[in-house]
């Protein structure tokens, strides 16, 4: 273990009253937004080729995410893909004070199936619904997905909403809703950018103005039950500027 390693380790098990050698033994275990698979995996790779224990990742979405923090699950370190459900693990006591930090930005954008014809200009009043026909709108759950609430936002705010509503396919998180489009079930969808450009089976229709929906934002936090140093040290890596640069790669803005 190179010794720059060894202090880290020391110290930061110091603070958290356990040994170094404890860390090694179990993997550091990371609550992941759903739309940070590739990217989130490409970090942990890298952070492996440094001589790192690998973290495991479990990808769902945020509010999976949180309820399950809630109910204990031995988790390190959240990254939610909005506020308000950090707010709430914050709400409930459970994250580290001082750990919590920006981290990610995305913007949301309207995909169709990569074969797909269909042309719609993004606007107030633009006739998503026409569009749709008898078919779906693939959104995360606009109730409590954030994706699916950026969507719900986005096309409020554009006066779509009221005739969409009946219209859409609520799935259990982003990546669902891209895969109902990629298995051509859905005509359109709302995701990500960072989705839409991580699959070759969709196209970009058209992007959402960042003024009609809430500022996409991914907070990191390590949680107050984390007795794993490496854990803050992954934390430390992906707030860094080497390892913000590996999600730009994928396509999120650096906060």
């Amino acid at each position: 273990m190179p010794l720059l390693r060894k202090l880290l380790l020391f110290v930061v098990a110091s603070c958290l009253g356990l040994s170094p050698a404890y860390a090694q033994q179990r993997a550091p275990l990371i609550l992941a937004a759903a739309s940070l698979q590739e990217a989130m995996t490409d970090a942990a790779n890298s952070w492996a080729a440094k001589r790192h224990t690998r973290p495991v990742i479990s990808f769902a979405g945020s509010s999976a995410l949180a309820r399950q923090i809630e109910a204990g699950a031995p988790a390190d370190l959240f990254v939610s893909a909005d506020e308000e459900w950090m707010d709430y693990v914050a709400g409930k006591g459970l994250i580290r004070p001082g750990s919590r930090a920006p981290f990610l930005a995305n913007q949301l954008v309207l995909i169709a199936p990569a074969a797909s014809k269909a042309r719609l200009t993004i606007g107030r009043g633009f006739p998503l619904a026409r569009a749709l026909g008898n078919g779906r709108l693939a959104m995360a759950d606009p109730d409590a997905v954030p994706a699916g609430k950026y969507g719900k936002a986005a096309l409020t705010s554009l006066g779509v909403w009221p005739a969409v509503a009946p219209k859409v396919a609520r799935a259990e998180n982003v990546r669902a809703a891209l895969a109902l489009v990629e298995r051509g079930e859905a005509p359109f969808g709302i995701v990500y950018a960072t989705d839409a450009r991580a699959s070759s089976r969709v196209r970009v229709v058209g992007t959402f103005p960042a003024s009609s929906h809430p500022p996409i934002t991914y907070p990191i936090a390590a949680l107050r039950s984390s007795t794993n140093p490496e854990a803050e040290l992954f934390r430390r890596f992906l707030i860094s500027r080497e390892g913000k640069a590996i999600f730009a790669r994928r396509g999120f803005a650096a906060r």
